[in-house]
């Protein structure tokens, strides 16, 4: 009888769609993509990171430490304010949606992209968990 009850677990664990799965609901993905819920910390040093999250080459923000920040794009100081937790999700994983001629790459999306090295297909630039780091980064920063 118990066997019966752990197959059973163990198929709807397996048909369960995987955590990274992105519903997206008009200009947002509402729900993480991670069990994991995101930290402020290891969100603010990816955004700062030359070398992972690459933001600053681009947007500017709240970071005095940080010499030579973008103006191509919108600053990221009071991104909180502006918009929702699932509104940033969006934005990192595929801002393509949104603006398909925008000069934003996609994050997280691996799927579709043109002129990828082969050394990075198939590989997103941020995994799930350092979106969710920097989406929990982003909506701190209040106005």
């Amino acid at each position: 009888m118990a066997w019966r009850g752990l197959g059973l677990l163990a198929a709807l664990v397996l048909a369960a769609p995987p955590l990274t799965a992105q519903e997206v609901v008009g200009d947002a993905i509402p729900a993480p993509l991670t069990a994991t819920p995101g930290d402020p910390a290891r969100g603010r040093a990816i955004v700062a990171s030359r070398q992972t999250g690459l933001c600053l080459l681009c947007h500017s923000g709240p970071f005095p430490e940080e010499r030579f920040q973008g103006n191509l794009a919108t600053s990221l100081a009071g991104a909180g304010s502006r918009w929702s937790a699932g509104q940033l999700r969006l934005r990192i994983v595929d801002s393509r949606r949104l603006q398909p001629d925008g000069p934003m790459p996609s994050f997280h999306r691996t799927e579709g992209l043109q002129r990828v090295g082969p050394a990075w297909r198939g590989q997103p630039i941020l995994d799930a968990q350092q979106v969710e780091d920097v989406v929990a980064f982003l909506v701190t920063l209040r106005d």
